[in-house]
């Protein structure tokens, strides 16, 4: 998909105009659910992602910055966002057991309730670049590289702040 193509239809949804954000949802709407499902694996959560990334594309389309990427990269780092959320929000409650997705077979280790909520509270104690930092790195299985691109900051940076947020998270699980 070209930026050329993608970027007048975002100028026009910043606009008000709805048949350009119909034409830009049939174009980018399969790879942000991808980007979603992949992160999520449950086809609900993936569709309530996805719906929630294009309702703020249509809010804040004025807001994209061409400096910051493309537009695609933009739309993909929204639903990003917003899977980090549901994942957070469910596995805090204990609803549903979203896990980054791992090769072959796997074991599960039920973690009581209170431990989840122990190490819930340990991350919000951190501050946002490390918080974002690692949950896209352990919860969205995002590659360094891959959180360079998403959140925009040098690699020796991005590594900074997950071993930093780690050690953190250590030391406030281990009081």
């Amino acid at each position: 998909m070209e930026h050329e193509e993608l970027f007048p239809l975002l100028c026009a949804i910043a606009d008000g105009k709805r048949d350009e954000f119909a034409e830009l949802y049939a174009k980018t709407s399969a790879q942000i659910y991808a980007v979603a499902l992949k992160m999520l694996k449950h086809k609900e959560l993936a569709e309530e992602a996805t719906q929630d990334a294009f309702i703020k594309v249509w809010h804040g389309a004025s807001s994209y910055q061409r400096s910051k990427g493309t537009v695609l990269t933009w739309m993909v780092s929204i639903v990003r966002y917003r899977a980090l959320d549901i994942m957070r929000y469910h596995n805090i409650r204990n609803e549903v057991t979203l896990e980054p997705e791992k090769d072959g077979p796997t074991t599960t280790i039920p973690v009581p309730s209170a431990e989840r909520k122990r190490l819930a509270e340990c991350i919000e104690e951190l501050d946002d670049q490390q918080r974002q930092a690692i949950h896209l790195a352990y919860y969205g299985g995002l590659s360094h590289h891959e959180v360079v691109q998403h959140l925009g900051s040098p690699l020796g940076t991005i590594k900074s702040w997950i071993r930093r947020g780690l050690q953190s998270l250590q030391r406030c699980l281990s009081l």
